[in-house]
C-alpha cells in the first residue's frame, strides 16, 4: 500500500471508509463481518479508517474501538467526524456550542479507545455556522488541549471548502471527489495544496455507481440511501449517487467504462482516477465485505492513467455529466 504525507504523518493512499459499519443507511453489516473487513484493511497495509460519530449511532466508532483493542500491529490512524447528531440539549442543527462539541468528542474518544482523536472533522455543518466561525475557535482550544491531534472539515460545497481554507490551523478537507464530480479540483485543489492543507476524497465511487456492478432493475433496501435518498429527499442529494440520477448515472458508466483497461475492475480504475491527483491524500471508499477492500486496495498498485485518457474524461465530464448534477455543489 503507498502512503501519503498527513501533516507530516504516512497514511495510506486508499483508507476505509466505515458508513457501512453502521448498519443504518447501507444495510445491516453483522459485527463479525465488520471485523473480517477491518483486518482485511489493516493485514494489507492499510492504515487510515475514516468513520463518525452519526454512523449507526456510535456504532460504528464503537466497532473500530473494540477491534483496534486486539489489533497488535503497526499504527492505525482513525479520523472521525461530529455535528450531524439529533441528540443532546440542543440538537441538529443547534449543536455547535463550545460544550456540545467537547461532549462529542469526549464520547468518540470513549467508543474508539483512545486518548487523543488523530483527526476530528466537522460532519458537513451548516454554512452559517462555517461563517460565523466559533466553531474552528472551539477545534483549536481541544487541539492545545490535546483531546485533538488534527482537526478538518467535511463539506458539500466549494462555497464551503473555501470558507474553511481561510481558517489558521486547517488539517484536512473532506470533499466529493470522483469522476462524476470533477469541477472541485479546478476550484480548491491549488489553495489546498499551498496551504498545505490535506484532501480526503469521499464518495468516490459514487454509492457504487462506479463499480459498474448495479443494472435498470436494481433494487435497494427501504433503510439503504441509495433509495430513501436518491433525490435528495433525506440530505444533500450529492450524497447518493454524487447527485445524479440513477439511470443517467448508469448511462454515463458505460461511457467511461470504454476508457477503462479490461484487466482491471472498473471501481480499481475509478480509484487510480482519483489518485493520479497529486494534491489528494487519501482517498475513502466503503466497503460491506473483505473481498471489496481487496478490490479497492488493488488500485494502490496501478500504472497511471495516461494524459489522453484523462483529458477526454475531463472532457466527458464537462460536456455531459456536470450539466446533470443536482443539489448545491
Amino acid at each position: 500500500m503507498k502512503t501519503r504525507i498527513f501533516r507530516g504523518t504516512n497514511i495510506s493512499e486508499i483508507g476505509l471508509g466505515t458508513w457501512q459499519l453502521g448498519s443504518q443507511e447501507w444495510g445491516a453489516v453483522e459485527k463479525d463481518r465488520a471485523f473480517e473487513i477491518l483486518a482485511t484493511y489493516v493485514n494489507s497495509g492499510g492504515n487510515f479508517i475514516d468513520t463518525a460519530d452519526i454512523y449507526g449511532g456510535g456504532v460504528s466508532e464503537r466497532i473500530i474501538g473494540e477491534f483496534l483493542q486486539q489489533y497488535k500491529g503497526e499504527p492505525i490512524h482513525v479520523a472521525t467526524k461530529l455535528g450531524r447528531r439529533s441528540d443532546g440539549a440542543n440538537g441538529w442543527p443547534q449543536n455547535f456550542t463550545r460544550d456540545e462539541i467537547r461532549r462529542h468528542i469526549e464520547e468518540s474518544l470513549k467508543r474508539l479507545n483512545v486518548n487523543q482523536l488523530f483527526l476530528e472533522q466537522l460532519h458537513c455543518i451548516p454554512k452559517d455556522e462555517l461563517l460565523k466561525g466559533d466553531v474552528f475557535d472551539y477545534l483549536r482550544d481541544f487541539q492545545t488541549e490535546g483531546l485533538i491531534k488534527h482537526w478538518g472539515v467535511s463539506v458539500e460545497t466549494t462555497d464551503e471548502a473555501l470558507i474553511c481554507l481561510a481558517q489558521e490551523g486547517l488539517g484536512s478537507l473532506q470533499v466529493i471527489f470522483n469522476l462524476f464530480r470533477q469541477h472541485i479540483a479546478d476550484e480548491i485543489f491549488t489553495k489546498a495544496k499551498s496551504n498545505e492543507v490535506s484532501l480526503i476524497a469521499r464518495v468516490p465511487l459514487a454509492s457504487g455507481l462506479l463499480t459498474g456492478k448495479f443494472k435498470t432493475d436494481t433494487q435497494f433496501a427501504e433503510s439503504d440511501h441509495r433509495n430513501f435518498n436518491a433525490d435528495g429527499q433525506a440530505f444533500n442529494v450529492g450524497e447518493t449517487f454524487s447527485g445524479l440520477q440513477f439511470n443517467q448515472g448508469l448511462a454515463f458508466v458505460e461511457k467511461i467504462k470504454q476508457y477503462a483497461p479490461q484487466e482491471i475492475t472498473l471501481s480499481q480504475f475509478a480509484l487510480q482516477w482519483i489518485l493520479s491527483y497529486p494534491e489528494i491524500t487519501s482517498v475513502i471508499p466503503g466497503a460491506s465485505s473483505p473481498n471489496q477492500v481487496l478490490n479497492n486496495i488493488g488500485a494502490s498498485v496501478l500504472p497511471t492513467i495516461s494524459e489522453q485518457t484523462l483529458a477526454s474524461l475531463r472532457t466527458l465530464y464537462f460536456e455531459e455529466i456536470k450539466p446533470k448534477i443536482r443539489g448545491e455543489y
